[in-house]
Protein backbone atom coordinates (compact mmCIF):
# COMPACT_ATOMS: atom_id res chain seq x y z
CA UNK A 1 0.00 0.00 0.00
CA UNK A 2 1.14 3.35 -1.32
CA UNK A 3 1.82 6.24 2.12
CA UNK A 4 -0.42 8.39 2.20
CA UNK A 5 0.82 10.40 5.47
CA UNK A 6 1.60 13.77 3.86
CA UNK A 7 -2.54 13.75 4.17
CA UNK A 8 -2.41 13.46 8.08
CA UNK A 9 -4.86 15.48 9.52
CA UNK A 10 -6.87 16.10 6.51
CA UNK A 11 -10.46 15.01 6.28
CA UNK A 12 -11.73 13.77 3.03
CA UNK A 13 -15.40 12.48 1.65
CA UNK A 14 -15.29 9.25 -0.23
CA UNK A 15 -18.16 8.44 -2.30
CA UNK A 16 -18.12 5.54 -3.94
CA UNK A 17 -16.83 1.65 -1.73
CA UNK A 18 -16.27 -0.83 -4.78
CA UNK A 19 -12.34 -1.88 -4.95
CA UNK A 20 -10.59 1.21 -5.50
CA UNK A 21 -12.80 3.23 -3.13
CA UNK A 22 -12.14 1.22 -0.31
CA UNK A 23 -8.74 0.48 -0.63
CA UNK A 24 -8.67 4.56 -1.06
CA UNK A 25 -10.48 4.92 2.07
CA UNK A 26 -8.62 2.41 4.51
CA UNK A 27 -5.10 4.08 2.30
CA UNK A 28 -6.03 7.22 4.02
CA UNK A 29 -6.90 6.41 7.20
CA UNK A 30 -3.85 4.51 7.60
CA UNK A 31 -1.99 7.73 6.31
CA UNK A 32 -3.48 9.42 8.83
CA UNK A 33 -6.12 10.77 7.08
CA UNK A 34 -10.06 11.48 8.80
CA UNK A 35 -12.38 9.52 5.86
CA UNK A 36 -16.51 9.62 6.00
CA UNK A 37 -17.55 7.22 3.40
CA UNK A 38 -20.35 6.47 1.85
CA UNK A 39 -21.82 4.17 -1.16
CA UNK A 40 -25.50 4.18 -2.51
CA UNK A 41 -25.33 0.43 -2.21
CA UNK A 42 -25.73 -1.45 1.05
CA UNK A 43 -22.91 -4.10 0.12
CA UNK A 44 -20.26 -1.18 -0.37
CA UNK A 45 -21.07 0.24 2.81
CA UNK A 46 -21.03 -3.25 4.65
CA UNK A 47 -17.52 -3.94 3.56
CA UNK A 48 -16.33 -0.32 4.86
CA UNK A 49 -17.85 -1.26 8.49
CA UNK A 50 -16.25 -4.44 8.41
CA UNK A 51 -13.00 -1.98 7.39
CA UNK A 52 -13.23 0.17 10.45
CA UNK A 53 -14.53 3.09 8.57
CA UNK A 54 -16.60 5.58 9.29
CA UNK A 55 -20.04 5.34 7.28
CA UNK A 56 -22.20 7.96 6.80
CA UNK A 57 -24.01 10.15 4.05
CA UNK A 58 -22.38 12.51 2.81
CA UNK A 59 -24.93 15.32 3.05
CA UNK A 60 -22.71 17.84 4.63
CA UNK A 61 -19.40 18.70 2.93
CA UNK A 62 -18.29 21.65 4.88
CA UNK A 63 -14.71 21.07 6.02
CA UNK A 64 -13.84 18.24 3.90
CA UNK A 65 -10.42 18.88 1.83
CA UNK A 66 -11.84 16.95 -0.87
CA UNK A 67 -14.33 14.87 -2.46
CA UNK A 68 -12.59 11.46 -3.55
CA UNK A 69 -15.12 9.86 -6.02
CA UNK A 70 -15.32 6.78 -7.97
CA UNK A 71 -14.18 6.46 -11.21
CA UNK A 72 -17.91 4.68 -12.22
CA UNK A 73 -19.54 7.94 -10.54
CA UNK A 74 -21.09 10.56 -12.56
CA UNK A 75 -20.30 14.05 -11.56
CA UNK A 76 -20.78 15.98 -15.25
CA UNK A 77 -22.91 13.50 -17.65
CA UNK A 78 -25.35 12.57 -18.09
CA UNK A 79 -26.09 13.95 -14.67
CA UNK A 80 -23.93 14.56 -11.74
CA UNK A 81 -24.31 12.65 -8.79
CA UNK A 82 -26.30 14.49 -5.96
CA UNK A 83 -23.22 14.32 -3.78
CA UNK A 84 -20.76 15.54 -7.06
CA UNK A 85 -23.25 18.17 -7.43
CA UNK A 86 -22.87 19.23 -3.91
CA UNK A 87 -19.33 19.26 -3.43
CA UNK A 88 -19.16 21.35 -7.04
CA UNK A 89 -21.89 23.61 -4.94
CA UNK A 90 -19.62 23.98 -2.32
CA UNK A 91 -16.19 24.77 -4.67
CA UNK A 92 -14.81 21.20 -2.94
CA UNK A 93 -12.34 19.64 -5.57
CA UNK A 94 -13.87 16.19 -6.94
CA UNK A 95 -10.58 13.98 -7.45
CA UNK A 96 -9.80 10.05 -7.50
CA UNK A 97 -7.14 7.99 -6.33
CA UNK A 98 -4.70 8.51 -9.15
CA UNK A 99 -4.58 12.28 -7.73
CA UNK A 100 -3.65 10.94 -4.86
CA UNK A 101 -0.63 8.94 -5.77
CA UNK A 102 0.73 11.66 -7.61
CA UNK A 103 0.58 14.75 -5.34
CA UNK A 104 2.24 11.66 -2.19
CA UNK A 105 4.64 10.46 -4.86
CA UNK A 106 5.74 13.71 -7.38
CA UNK A 107 9.46 12.41 -7.36
CA UNK A 108 9.04 9.23 -8.79
CA UNK A 109 8.40 8.99 -13.12
CA UNK A 110 4.74 8.44 -13.71
CA UNK A 111 4.30 6.76 -17.39
CA UNK A 112 0.36 6.73 -18.72
CA UNK A 113 -1.17 5.12 -21.12
CA UNK A 114 -5.06 5.89 -22.74
CA UNK A 115 -6.81 5.27 -25.50
CA UNK A 116 -10.29 3.64 -26.53
CA UNK A 117 -8.43 0.35 -27.46
CA UNK A 118 -5.26 -1.28 -26.39
CA UNK A 119 -4.63 0.62 -23.17
CA UNK A 120 -4.24 -2.57 -21.16
CA UNK A 121 -2.35 -4.80 -23.90
CA UNK A 122 0.20 -1.81 -24.03
CA UNK A 123 0.12 -1.06 -20.17
CA UNK A 124 1.51 -4.71 -19.74
CA UNK A 125 3.31 -4.92 -22.54
CA UNK A 126 5.75 -1.90 -21.49
CA UNK A 127 5.46 -2.61 -17.65
CA UNK A 128 6.86 -6.04 -19.32
CA UNK A 129 9.53 -4.73 -21.02
CA UNK A 130 10.60 -2.52 -17.78
CA UNK A 131 10.83 -5.30 -15.60
CA UNK A 132 13.82 -6.54 -17.18
CA UNK A 133 15.82 -3.33 -16.02
CA UNK A 134 16.70 -2.10 -12.72
CA UNK A 135 14.46 0.25 -12.03
CA UNK A 136 11.95 -0.21 -9.34
CA UNK A 137 8.18 -0.42 -10.96
CA UNK A 138 4.94 -0.95 -10.17
CA UNK A 139 2.05 -1.17 -12.42
CA UNK A 140 -1.60 -0.51 -12.05
CA UNK A 141 -4.83 1.56 -12.57
CA UNK A 142 -7.66 0.64 -14.66
CA UNK A 143 -5.45 -2.42 -15.70
CA UNK A 144 -7.20 -4.08 -11.95
CA UNK A 145 -4.78 -3.40 -9.24
CA UNK A 146 -6.12 -0.04 -7.52
CA UNK A 147 -3.16 2.59 -7.38
CA UNK A 148 -3.53 2.63 -3.74
CA UNK A 149 -2.21 -1.14 -2.97
CA UNK A 150 1.31 -0.38 -5.38
CA UNK A 151 4.66 -0.11 -3.12
CA UNK A 152 5.43 3.36 -2.45
CA UNK A 153 8.21 4.69 -5.10
CA UNK A 154 10.55 7.01 -4.71
CA UNK A 155 12.78 9.24 -7.25
CA UNK A 156 14.57 6.66 -10.20
CA UNK A 157 10.52 4.76 -9.53
CA UNK A 158 8.38 4.12 -12.28
CA UNK A 159 4.65 4.28 -11.95
CA UNK A 160 3.12 2.22 -15.48
CA UNK A 161 -0.51 3.53 -15.51
CA UNK A 162 -3.14 2.34 -17.84
CA UNK A 163 -5.96 5.65 -17.51
CA UNK A 164 -9.48 6.15 -18.64
CA UNK A 165 -11.26 9.12 -19.53
CA UNK A 166 -13.15 8.54 -16.12
CA UNK A 167 -9.96 8.53 -14.29
CA UNK A 168 -8.22 11.45 -16.24
CA UNK A 169 -10.48 13.59 -15.16
CA UNK A 170 -10.30 12.92 -11.20
CA UNK A 171 -6.62 13.54 -11.84
CA UNK A 172 -5.76 17.21 -12.40
CA UNK A 173 -2.08 17.53 -11.57
CA UNK A 174 -1.17 14.22 -12.90
CA UNK A 175 2.71 14.88 -14.91
CA UNK A 176 3.14 12.04 -16.91
CA UNK A 177 6.90 11.42 -17.59
CA UNK A 178 5.60 9.53 -20.71
CA UNK A 179 1.78 9.89 -21.69
CA UNK A 180 1.11 7.55 -24.48
CA UNK A 181 -2.53 8.27 -26.24
CA UNK A 182 -3.68 5.19 -28.64
CA UNK A 183 -6.78 5.84 -30.77
CA UNK A 184 -9.81 7.24 -30.41
CA UNK A 185 -13.57 5.73 -31.34
CA UNK A 186 -17.04 6.58 -29.86
CA UNK A 187 -17.14 5.42 -26.27
CA UNK A 188 -18.47 6.53 -22.59
CA UNK A 189 -20.28 9.13 -25.34
CA UNK A 190 -23.40 9.47 -22.28
CA UNK A 191 -20.47 10.01 -19.63
CA UNK A 192 -18.81 12.78 -21.78
CA UNK A 193 -21.63 14.88 -23.37
CA UNK A 194 -20.62 13.76 -26.72
CA UNK A 195 -17.40 12.66 -28.84
CA UNK A 196 -15.69 15.94 -28.45
CA UNK A 197 -16.22 15.60 -24.77
CA UNK A 198 -14.78 12.11 -24.54
CA UNK A 199 -11.78 13.27 -26.57
CA UNK A 200 -11.01 16.24 -24.31
CA UNK A 201 -11.23 14.09 -21.44
CA UNK A 202 -8.49 11.53 -23.07
CA UNK A 203 -6.63 14.61 -23.76
CA UNK A 204 -5.69 15.71 -20.21
CA UNK A 205 -2.91 13.19 -19.97
CA UNK A 206 -1.08 15.82 -21.67
CA UNK A 207 -2.08 18.88 -19.95
CA UNK A 208 0.49 18.92 -17.02
CA UNK A 209 3.54 17.58 -19.16
CA UNK A 210 6.88 19.68 -18.97
CA UNK A 211 9.20 20.54 -21.51
CA UNK A 212 11.25 17.49 -20.45
CA UNK A 213 8.43 15.31 -20.94
CA UNK A 214 7.41 13.27 -23.91
CA UNK A 215 4.06 12.63 -25.51
CA UNK A 216 3.73 9.33 -27.61
CA UNK A 217 0.71 9.31 -30.07
CA UNK A 218 -0.85 7.02 -32.30
CA UNK A 219 -2.17 8.10 -35.68
CA UNK A 220 -3.47 5.76 -37.61
CA UNK A 221 -7.09 7.00 -37.08
CA UNK A 222 -8.39 11.10 -37.56
CA UNK A 223 -9.47 11.69 -34.62
CA UNK A 224 -5.68 10.77 -32.83
CA UNK A 225 -4.07 12.46 -36.20
CA UNK A 226 -6.14 15.56 -34.72
CA UNK A 227 -4.22 14.98 -31.39
CA UNK A 228 -0.96 14.83 -32.70
CA UNK A 229 -1.51 18.15 -34.36
CA UNK A 230 -2.89 19.38 -31.58
CA UNK A 231 -0.87 18.86 -28.45
CA UNK A 232 2.87 19.20 -31.17
CA UNK A 233 1.87 22.64 -31.82
CA UNK A 234 1.84 23.44 -28.38
CA UNK A 235 6.12 22.93 -28.61
CA UNK A 236 5.71 22.22 -24.82
CA UNK A 237 6.51 18.51 -24.53
CA UNK A 238 8.47 16.46 -27.50
CA UNK A 239 6.02 14.41 -29.27
CA UNK A 240 6.57 11.45 -30.97
CA UNK A 241 3.96 9.62 -33.39
CA UNK A 242 3.56 6.08 -33.46
CA UNK A 243 1.61 3.75 -36.33
CA UNK A 244 1.00 0.24 -37.00
CA UNK A 245 -0.03 0.90 -40.44
CA UNK A 246 2.49 3.55 -42.00
CA UNK A 247 6.24 4.67 -42.47
CA UNK A 248 6.39 7.93 -40.18
CA UNK A 249 8.77 10.85 -40.85
CA UNK A 250 10.68 10.78 -36.99
CA UNK A 251 8.81 8.07 -35.14
CA UNK A 252 8.27 4.35 -34.62
CA UNK A 253 6.07 2.45 -36.83
CA UNK A 254 5.62 -0.91 -38.64
CA UNK A 255 5.10 -1.03 -42.06
CA UNK A 256 4.90 -4.35 -44.08
CA UNK A 257 4.96 -6.58 -40.96
CA UNK A 258 8.22 -4.55 -39.92
CA UNK A 259 8.86 -2.42 -37.04
CA UNK A 260 10.96 0.52 -37.68
CA UNK A 261 12.73 3.22 -35.73
CA UNK A 262 13.05 6.81 -37.06
CA UNK A 263 13.10 8.74 -33.79
CA UNK A 264 16.84 9.22 -34.38
CA UNK A 265 18.78 6.71 -36.78
CA UNK A 266 16.70 6.81 -40.16
CA UNK A 267 14.76 3.98 -40.67
CA UNK A 268 16.41 1.23 -38.24
CA UNK A 269 15.14 -1.83 -38.94
CA UNK A 270 14.08 -3.15 -35.23
CA UNK A 271 12.43 -6.53 -35.85
CA UNK A 272 10.18 -8.88 -37.58
CA UNK A 273 6.80 -8.71 -35.99
CA UNK A 274 6.07 -12.02 -36.90
CA UNK A 275 8.64 -13.03 -34.11
CA UNK A 276 6.30 -11.61 -31.36
CA UNK A 277 3.03 -13.98 -31.53
CA UNK A 278 1.48 -12.54 -28.82
CA UNK A 279 0.80 -9.33 -31.01
CA UNK A 280 -1.26 -10.00 -33.88
CA UNK A 281 -2.66 -6.97 -36.34
CA UNK A 282 -1.70 -3.80 -37.28
CA UNK A 283 -3.82 -2.65 -33.98
CA UNK A 284 -0.91 -4.94 -31.62
CA UNK A 285 1.82 -3.28 -34.46
CA UNK A 286 0.85 0.28 -33.18
CA UNK A 287 0.45 -1.15 -29.30
CA UNK A 288 4.19 -2.90 -30.06
CA UNK A 289 5.45 0.72 -31.67
CA UNK A 290 4.02 2.74 -28.63
CA UNK A 291 5.67 0.40 -26.22
CA UNK A 292 9.13 0.47 -28.29
CA UNK A 293 9.13 4.39 -28.21
CA UNK A 294 8.23 4.94 -24.92
CA UNK A 295 11.38 2.49 -23.34
CA UNK A 296 13.49 3.84 -25.81
CA UNK A 297 13.01 7.38 -24.00
CA UNK A 298 13.32 6.04 -20.98
CA UNK A 299 16.26 4.74 -21.53
CA UNK A 300 15.95 1.07 -22.52
CA UNK A 301 18.28 -0.13 -25.31
CA UNK A 302 17.19 -2.06 -28.56
CA UNK A 303 17.99 -5.78 -27.23
CA UNK A 304 16.08 -5.36 -24.00
CA UNK A 305 13.03 -4.29 -25.69
CA UNK A 306 12.92 -6.63 -28.83
CA UNK A 307 13.58 -9.20 -26.06
CA UNK A 308 10.22 -7.68 -24.39
CA UNK A 309 8.24 -8.20 -27.27
CA UNK A 310 9.22 -11.46 -28.35
CA UNK A 311 8.72 -12.84 -24.75
CA UNK A 312 5.19 -10.78 -24.05
CA UNK A 313 2.74 -13.27 -22.85
CA UNK A 314 -0.40 -11.47 -23.97
CA UNK A 315 -3.69 -10.00 -21.68
CA UNK A 316 -6.63 -12.89 -20.93
CA UNK A 317 -9.69 -11.75 -22.75
CA UNK A 318 -7.41 -10.22 -25.78
CA UNK A 319 -7.21 -12.10 -28.63
CA UNK A 320 -6.11 -14.97 -26.06
CA UNK A 321 -5.43 -18.47 -27.36
CA UNK A 322 -7.57 -20.23 -25.71
CA UNK A 323 -8.21 -24.19 -27.37
CA UNK A 324 -7.57 -26.04 -30.31
CA UNK A 325 -8.78 -29.25 -31.54
CA UNK A 326 -8.93 -30.34 -35.69
CA UNK A 327 -7.03 -27.45 -36.83
CA UNK A 328 -10.04 -25.01 -35.38
CA UNK A 329 -9.04 -22.41 -32.98
CA UNK A 330 -10.64 -20.62 -30.17
CA UNK A 331 -10.03 -16.94 -29.31
CA UNK A 332 -11.63 -15.20 -26.70
CA UNK A 333 -11.63 -11.57 -27.59
CA UNK A 334 -14.24 -10.87 -25.07
CA UNK A 335 -12.36 -7.26 -24.33
CA UNK A 336 -14.01 -5.75 -27.69
CA UNK A 337 -16.82 -4.42 -25.96
CA UNK A 338 -17.58 -1.98 -28.99
CA UNK A 339 -17.31 -2.26 -33.12
CA UNK A 340 -13.74 -0.70 -33.71
CA UNK A 341 -11.93 -3.11 -30.41
CA UNK A 342 -13.55 -6.27 -32.68
CA UNK A 343 -12.11 -4.59 -36.07
CA UNK A 344 -8.79 -5.22 -34.71
CA UNK A 345 -9.53 -9.08 -34.28
CA UNK A 346 -11.51 -9.20 -37.63
CA UNK A 347 -8.57 -8.39 -39.54
CA UNK A 348 -6.30 -10.99 -38.34
CA UNK A 349 -8.17 -14.31 -38.50
CA UNK A 350 -9.85 -16.56 -41.88
CA UNK A 351 -12.14 -17.97 -42.08
CA UNK A 352 -14.31 -16.92 -39.06
CA UNK A 353 -16.61 -18.52 -37.04
CA UNK A 354 -18.03 -15.24 -35.35
CA UNK A 355 -19.56 -15.21 -32.04
CA UNK A 356 -21.14 -11.22 -31.19
CA UNK A 357 -23.83 -9.68 -29.81
CA UNK A 358 -24.46 -8.28 -25.97
CA UNK A 359 -25.34 -4.98 -24.96
CA UNK A 360 -24.36 -2.26 -27.41
CA UNK A 361 -22.47 0.66 -26.85
CA UNK A 362 -24.58 3.95 -27.34
CA UNK A 363 -23.43 6.06 -30.81
CA UNK A 364 -21.19 2.95 -31.81
CA UNK A 365 -22.22 2.07 -35.25
CA UNK A 366 -21.59 -1.44 -36.66
CA UNK A 367 -20.39 -0.33 -40.41
CA UNK A 368 -16.46 -0.57 -39.21
CA UNK A 369 -16.71 -3.65 -39.45
CA UNK A 370 -17.88 -4.05 -42.65
CA UNK A 371 -14.46 -4.22 -44.59
CA UNK A 372 -13.84 -7.91 -42.07
CA UNK A 373 -17.30 -9.47 -43.52
CA UNK A 374 -15.26 -11.17 -46.04
CA UNK A 375 -13.27 -13.20 -43.62
CA UNK A 376 -16.54 -14.10 -42.21
CA UNK A 377 -18.16 -17.40 -42.67
CA UNK A 378 -20.73 -17.36 -40.82
CA UNK A 379 -21.94 -15.30 -37.41
CA UNK A 380 -23.05 -16.34 -34.75
CA UNK A 381 -25.22 -14.13 -32.34
CA UNK A 382 -26.23 -13.25 -29.05
CA UNK A 383 -27.55 -11.36 -26.27
CA UNK A 384 -29.80 -7.62 -26.42
CA UNK A 385 -27.79 -6.18 -29.65
CA UNK A 386 -29.27 -9.88 -31.72
CA UNK A 387 -31.40 -8.61 -33.71
CA UNK A 388 -29.34 -5.44 -34.84
CA UNK A 389 -26.70 -7.42 -36.09
CA UNK A 390 -29.09 -9.99 -37.75
CA UNK A 391 -30.71 -6.92 -39.56
CA UNK A 392 -27.40 -5.57 -40.50
CA UNK A 393 -25.90 -8.77 -41.41
CA UNK A 394 -29.04 -9.53 -43.94
CA UNK A 395 -28.43 -6.37 -45.25
CA UNK A 396 -24.76 -7.40 -46.02
CA UNK A 397 -25.47 -10.69 -47.33
CA UNK A 398 -23.34 -12.59 -44.37
CA UNK A 399 -24.69 -15.49 -43.38
CA UNK A 400 -26.01 -15.48 -39.41
CA UNK A 401 -27.75 -17.24 -36.62
CA UNK A 402 -29.86 -16.20 -33.76
CA UNK A 403 -28.53 -18.16 -30.77
CA UNK A 404 -29.43 -16.32 -27.75
CA UNK A 405 -26.91 -17.03 -25.19
CA UNK A 406 -23.20 -17.78 -25.55
CA UNK A 407 -23.13 -21.45 -24.66
CA UNK A 408 -25.45 -22.39 -27.79
CA UNK A 409 -23.28 -19.93 -29.75
CA UNK A 410 -20.27 -21.60 -29.13
CA UNK A 411 -21.60 -25.26 -29.87
CA UNK A 412 -23.39 -23.97 -32.98
CA UNK A 413 -20.25 -22.99 -34.07
CA UNK A 414 -17.76 -25.40 -33.39
CA UNK A 415 -20.45 -27.54 -34.91
CA UNK A 416 -20.50 -25.25 -38.14
CA UNK A 417 -16.66 -24.98 -38.25
CA UNK A 418 -16.17 -28.78 -37.78
CA UNK A 419 -18.92 -29.63 -41.07
CA UNK A 420 -17.42 -27.38 -43.26
CA UNK A 421 -14.24 -28.59 -42.67
CA UNK A 422 -12.11 -25.21 -43.68
CA UNK A 423 -8.44 -25.28 -42.81
CA UNK A 424 -7.55 -22.90 -40.05
CA UNK A 425 -11.07 -22.01 -39.44
CA UNK A 426 -11.18 -19.99 -36.08
CA UNK A 427 -14.16 -19.59 -33.14
CA UNK A 428 -13.56 -15.92 -32.58
CA UNK A 429 -15.61 -14.29 -29.54
CA UNK A 430 -14.85 -11.22 -30.43
CA UNK A 431 -18.68 -8.96 -29.58
CA UNK A 432 -18.79 -5.71 -30.39
CA UNK A 433 -20.91 -5.06 -27.44
CA UNK A 434 -20.37 -5.19 -23.74
CA UNK A 435 -21.56 -7.51 -21.88
CA UNK A 436 -23.69 -6.42 -19.21
CA UNK A 437 -27.16 -8.45 -20.28
CA UNK A 438 -26.06 -11.64 -19.70
CA UNK A 439 -22.30 -11.34 -17.64
CA UNK A 440 -21.04 -9.67 -14.58
CA UNK A 441 -17.96 -8.45 -16.81
CA UNK A 442 -16.09 -9.34 -19.66
CA UNK A 443 -14.22 -11.39 -18.04
CA UNK A 444 -16.83 -13.22 -16.65
CA UNK A 445 -17.88 -13.63 -20.62
CA UNK A 446 -14.67 -14.78 -21.35
CA UNK A 447 -14.02 -16.89 -18.90
CA UNK A 448 -17.44 -18.62 -20.02
CA UNK A 449 -16.27 -18.93 -23.22
CA UNK A 450 -12.89 -20.73 -22.30
CA UNK A 451 -14.40 -23.38 -20.48
CA UNK A 452 -17.12 -23.83 -23.16
CA UNK A 453 -14.36 -24.05 -25.93
CA UNK A 454 -12.00 -25.92 -23.67
CA UNK A 455 -14.80 -28.41 -23.11
CA UNK A 456 -15.80 -29.06 -26.33
CA UNK A 457 -12.23 -29.70 -27.65
CA UNK A 458 -11.69 -32.14 -24.65
CA UNK A 459 -14.72 -33.87 -25.66
CA UNK A 460 -13.50 -34.12 -29.63
CA UNK A 461 -9.93 -34.98 -28.31
CA UNK A 462 -11.65 -37.85 -26.25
Amino acid sequence: MIDLSSFKGQKFAVMGLGKSGLATARALVAGGAEVVAWDDGEAGRNAAVAAGLTVAPLSDLSGFEALILSPGIPHTYPEPHPVAAAAKEAGLPIIGDIELLSQAYRQAAFIGITGTNGKSTTTALIAHILAQDTAPMAVGGNLGTPVVELDGLGAGGRYVLELSSYQLELAPSLTCRVAVLLNFSPDHLDRHGGMQGYIGAKMRIFKSQRPSDVAVIGVDDEHSRFAFTVVADTHRQRVIAVSGQQALAGGVYVENGVLFDDMQDKDLRVMDMAEAPALPGSHNFQNAAAAYATCRVLGLDRAMIVAGLRSFPGLPHRQQRVAEVDGISFVNDSKATNPDAACRALACYEPIYWIAGGRAKEGASLEPMEPHLSRVTKAFLIGEAEEQFAGWLAQKGTPFERCGTLSRATEAAFTAARGDGKAGATILLSPACASWDQFRSFEHRGDEFTALARTLAEGKAA
